[in-house]
């Protein structure tokens, strides 16, 4: 695991990703999920590539439910870029690390 991606909670996610001067990639996950866990290793490659242009943010919905709910994540892996504190792009499902980093790419 990436020791740069940020691992967010209800306390701290809006400075991590709505105060963020960089665009953030937010997956909402689970650790029962599956495909969460399929598309882990890619995102911690993307938070290596990315660093200083953008952000990598896990938020774990069974510890942090608010988030979830806040955000409508009914569906899991479900990520959202984010930029100037607005959602800017979203991805629901398991996808390959060029569509992941497309998401970051159109924040950036």
């Amino acid at each position: 695991m990436s020791d740069k991606i940020i691992h967010a909670t209800e306390a701290d996610f809006d400075a991590h990703v709505l105060q963020s001067d960089v665009p953030v990639l937010v997956d909402f996950w689970a650790p029962w999920c599956a495909p969460c866990k399929m598309i882990a290793p890619l995102l911690d490659q993307l938070a290596d590539e990315y660093e200083g242009r953008a952000k990598i943010v896990k938020v774990d919905i069974q510890e942090h439910q608010k988030l979830g709910m806040r955000f409508n994540a009914r569906s899991i892996p479900m990520l959202l870029t984010f930029k100037d504190g607005q959602v800017h792009g979203t991805q629901i499902g398991a996808v390959g690390k060029p569509q992941l980093a497309q998401l970051i790419e159109k924040a950036l």
